[in-house]
């Protein structure tokens, strides 16, 4: 069984970027205490700051796997970005849900997360897309690239119904229809850029 581990939100601010320059982007999230309503759009009190490729009803909430973290410690310290011991906090990699227990070989695209004392129903709907603000503050050039090859780019998710949630729910994982993980579907996506 899964668990919720952390619910994260933020505002559309300015990230700086590699060239000296910013972009508006929300991928600073933090952890909220209280319950969070989600919506058909997300949860509320967070932004999408570019919704041509954030956000929407197919991209409403992001889910990222904290199995994950320890590699992007080890990388950032690889790269000399900070010291191996230090922590990177939920919500880190722009994720709405912070989650143990189930990553992206596991979750196919069309599950239901069903999270335990909540009416909160989401739908699995594909990988994130890396881009150049994860590798901005991750502060790893090469982010984008480490996260295809490696499969660890956590997974949209569609709000099938609206609801609650906070840190500490059981997610309980429905199996949908079991044709593509959602592993298969970042392979897939980002094969033709191999070659």
């Amino acid at each position: 069984m899964a668990n919720l581990l952390s619910v994260n939100i933020g505002a559309a601010a300015r990230l700086p970027v590699p060239g000296g320059r910013t972009v508006l982007s929300a991928i600073r999230k933090t952890p909220v205490e209280a319950p969070v309503v989600v919506g058909p759009l997300g949860l509320a009190g967070d932004e999408q700051a570019d919704l041509s490729v954030h956000g929407g009803l197919q991209k409403a909430v992001y889910a990222y796997p904290v199995e994950h973290l320890a590699f992007w410690r080890a990388e950032r310290a690889r790269q000399g970005v900070v010291t191996a011991d230090q922590p990177l906090p939920p919500g880190f990699m722009g994720e709405n849900l912070t989650l143990t227990g189930l990553v992206e070989r596991e979750a196919w695209i069309g599950d239901l997360l069903r999270f335990e004392g909540s009416d909160c129903v989401l739908r699995v709907t594909g990988p994130r897309e890396p881009c150049g603000k994860l590798a901005a503050v991750m502060g790893v050039g090469v982010a984008g690239r480490l996260m295809v090859q490696r499969g660890i780019s956590g997974f949209y998710l569609a709000v099938d119904a609206p609801g609650e949630l906070a840190a500490g729910l059981a997610v309980h994982l429905e199996p949908g229809p079991r044709r593509l993980s959602v592993l298969d579907a970042l392979r897939a996506k980002w094969a033709k850029h191999r070659d």
